[in-house]
C-alpha cells in the first residue's frame, strides 16, 4: 500500500471529495484505487478557510503500486505505508512455570500485563487499590463529601490516574514499531470508539475507560493472568550476587486482611506510578539504583470553552465536526523559567487528585462529549533538582515529608550527595517539594481539601480575590479564594504572572479578569528516574524492571503504554534466554 501525507481538503466536503484528491495526487484514474483507508485526520485553522487534512493508505495493483513508489520516490508525502501489525516477540511454553509479576496496574502495568498474558506468560498483577469501579465510588467520595481514602483515588487503583484524566491518546515519543498502534487496537477491541484510530488528537474519557479497562482486565484474566487488588508491595527481597543484586520475591501487604505475605518472583515490571511515594522510598532504601530528575509545579487555569473555541476556530466554532477546542501554549520568562500548558482538557473539569490526608492536588478530567462549560489546563513552571531541598539546611522540610527518622537519614544523605563533585541530587527530594507545596495548598484552601484560588487578573496584579467573576470553578470539593503568591516558589509565581499576559497575546482573553487559577499542581510526572540498562532492567537489581511514568520513561496514557509493552517484551525474552 502507498501512504500519502498532507492531503487537504475544506472542512465540509463531499464524501467523493477525498478519493478524488488522491487520484489527481498520484495522476490515476478514481479506477484504479482499490480502496483506501484514513490513517489520521486533523484540522488547519492557519488560515480564513478551515481544512481537513488526512493521512490515507491507499490500495493499487501491484504493478502500479511499484510503478507509482519510483515515480514519486522523491515526494515526502507519498511513501510505502509502514507495517502497523503488531508482531510478538516471544511464546511462552506450555511447561513453562515461571509467572512474572506486574506492580501497578495503570496504563504501563495493563499494557505490561496484556502483552504478556497474550504471550502465555500468565502474568501476576499486583494493585494497592481497588477496581476502577470501586475507586470511581471512592473518588467521588472526596470531590462530594471531603473524605479520602488513601489507597483508592485519582491516583491509586485499577486503570492508574489516566482513568481519571482526559484520556489523551496521542503522544510524541519516536516510535518506529508503531507500538502506540497496538495501544489504539487494544483499546478500540476493549470498547474505545473506533474514531481514536483516526483522529490526531484522540481521547476517551474518564467514564469510556472504566469500561475499556474492566474489558482489558478481563481479558488478561482469561489468558491466564491473575489480578490481585488491595495489595500494596512493602518489600522487594533481594540476593546478592557476583554482579549486584538479584531479585528472587515480593513482601506483600494484603490492605484488605492486613496480613503480610512473600510472593516469589524474578521477574517483575515496577509500573509504580509518578506518586508511589512510599514504594520509591523503599526501593531508595534497598539499594536500587534511582536519580532526580526535572518535573513541574503550577495551577490549573479554567476559562469559558466558547472563548478558546472562538480564539482556535475563529467563525468555525461550535462547528459539529471540530467539537471543543485545544490549545498548547509556551512561554520563556526573564528568570529563565520556562511556562507551558499541561494536560489541557477542553470542556472538562479540575479534580481532586490528591493520595495523601493534609494535602491538595488538582489535575484536569474531561468526559468523552468534552461538553462541560469550561475549558482547563496546568500552567505550569519547569524545574530541576537544583531546586529541591538539598540537606540539613532543609532539614524540616525532610521530616515534614517522611518523619522525623527518616527524614533526618535522608537529609543527611542529601547534604553528602551535595557535597560530591560533581554535586549529586538525592533522588526523594523532589517528593520533599512536592508535599510541602501540597500541604501549604492544604491550609491556604481552608483545611479540609478546598483548593485554594485566585482570578487571573488579580494574581496579575498582585491582589487576593474575594468574590468569582463569571468564570465559576469545576473542582469539587470546592475553591477557596485568596492569594495565591505563596503557593509556589517565588521564582515560579514570577514566571506565571509573566506569562498569562503573553499567553493573552496568543489566545484573546487568555488572561481575562475572571478567569479562575486553581492550586497546586506538583504531579505533572514523576520526580525521580530509575534508570535502566538496553536490557530495560535496573542498573543494579537484575530481575526489576522499572516503568511507566513513575520509573520516568513516560509522559500520559500512550507513551506509558508502549513502555509496558516494551518492558513486556524484554522480561519475557529474558525468561526465555
Amino acid at each position: 500500500m502507498i501512504r500519502l501525507t498532507e492531503l487537504k481538503l475544506p472542512l465540509e466536503h463531499a464524501p467523493e471529495a477525498l478519493p478524488a484528491l488522491i487520484a489527481r495526487t498520484l495522476g490515476i484514474a478514481p479506477g484504479d484505487i482499490t480502496r483506501h483507508t484514513i490513517y489520521k485526520r486533523s484540522y488547519d485553522a492557519r488560515k480564513a478557510e478551515l481544512q481537513q487534512v488526512y493521512i490515507v493508505d491507499v490500495e493499487v495493483p501491484a504493478a502500479l503500486e511499484t510503478t507509482l513508489l519510483t515515480k514519486f520516490a522523491q515526494n515526502p508525502h507519498i511513501r510505502p505505508s509502514p507495517d502497523l501489525v503488531y508482531h510478538p516477540v516471544a511464546q511462552a511454553p506450555s511447561r513453562l512455570q515461571e509467572r512474572p509479576v506486574v506492580v501497578g496496574f495503570g496504563p504501563c502495568g495493563i499494557f505490561a500485563a496484556l502483552i504478556l498474558a497474550q504471550m502465555g506468560f500468565r502474568p501476576i498483577v499486583i494493585e494497592r487499590g481497588t477496581t476502577v469501579r470501586q475507586r470511581t465510588q471512592d473518588t467521588w467520595g472526596l470531590w462530594r463529601k471531603h473524605v479520602l481514602k488513601p489507597e483508592s483515588n485519582v491516583q491509586f487503583g485499577e486503570g492508574g490516574a489516566g482513568t481519571f484524566s482526559d484520556g489523551k491518546l496521542y503522544s510524541q515519543i519516536k516510535d518506529p514499531r508503531h507500538l502506540g498502534r497496538k495501544v489504539m487496537h487494544e483499546f478500540v477491541s476493549a470498547g474505545a470508539p473506533a474514531e481514536i484510530l483516526v483522529e490526531a488528537h484522540p481521547h476517551i474519557g474518564t467514564f469510556k475507560l472504566v469500561k475499556v479497562v474492566e474489558s482489558i482486565r478481563e481479558q488478561i484474566i482469561a489468558l491466564g493472568g491473575e489480578i490481585r487488588f488491595q495489595q500494596r508491595v512493602t518489600d522487594v527481597l533481594l540476593d546478592d550476587v557476583a554482579d549486584g543484586k538479584r531479585l528472587r520475591g515480593l513482601t506483600v501487604l494484603d490492605l484488605a486482611t492486613n496480613t503480610t505475605y512473600e510472593l516469589r518472583a524474578t521477574h517483575v515490571v515496577m509500573a509504580l506510578g509518578h506518586s508511589s511515594r512510599d514504594t520509591f522510598a523503599m526501593l531508595w532504601d534497598r539499594g536500587v539504583s534511582m536519580l532526580a530528575k526535572p518535573f513541574s509545579v503550577g495551577f490549573r487555569i479554567e476559562h469559558p470553552q466558547g472563548l478558546i473555541d472562538r480564539a482556535r476556530w475563529g467563525k468555525y466554532a461550535g462547528h459539529p465536526l471540530l467539537g471543543a477546542a485545544d490549545y498548547k501554549l509556551v512561554h520563556h520568562a526573564k528568570n529563565g523559567r520556562a511556562v507551558y500548558s499541561f494536560c489541557m482538557c477542553p470542556g472538562g473539569t479540575v479534580v481532586a487528585a490528591t493520595s495523601e490526608p493534609g494535602r491538595v492536588v488538582t489535575n484536569g478530567m474531561s468526559q468523552y462529549s468534552r461538553n462541560e462549560r469550561n475549558a482547563n489546563a496546568g500552567i505550569v513552571v519547569g524545574i530541576e533538582p537544583v531546586d529541591y531541598p538539598q540537606g540539613i539546611d532543609d532539614l524540616a522540610e525532610w521530616q515534614a515529608a517522611f518523619g522525623e527518622t527518616d527524614g533526618l537519614h535522608y537529609a543527611q544523605q542529601a547534604a553528602a550527595m551535595a557535597r560530591q563533585q560533581p554535586p549529586q541530587y538525592h533522588p526523594l527530594a523532589g517528593i520533599v517539594l512536592q508535599r510541602k507545596l501540597e500541604a501549604q495548598a492544604y491550609v491556604l484552601g481552608g483545611s479540609n481539601y478546598e483548593a485554594p484560588g485566585q482570578l487571573v487578573g488579580d494574581f496579575i496584579a498582585g491582589k487576593p480575590s474575594s468574590d468569582f467573576g463569571s468564570v465559576l470553578p469545576s473542582y469539587k470539593p470546592g475553591v477557596h479564594l485568596g492569594d495565591l503568591h505563596g503557593a509556589l516558589p517565588g521564582y515560579a509565581i514570577e514566571a506565571i504572572r509573566e506569562a498569562l499576559p503573553a499567553f493573552g497575546r496568543k489566545i484573546k482573553g487568555f488572561d481575562m479578569q475572571d478567569a479562575v487559577l486553581t492550586g497546586v499542581e506538583t504531579r505533572t510526572s514523576s520526580p525521580l528516574r530509575i534508570p535502566r540498562g538496553d536490557d530495560l532492567q535496573s542498573l543494579n537489581v537484575r530481575g526489576l524492571y522499572p516503568a511507566g511514568e513513575g520509573a520516568g520513561y513516560a509522559g500520559g496514557i500512550l507513551s506509558a503504554g508502549v513502555d509496558g509493552i516494551k518492558v513486556a517484551e524484554a522480561l519475557a525474552l529474558d525468561i526465555l534466554s
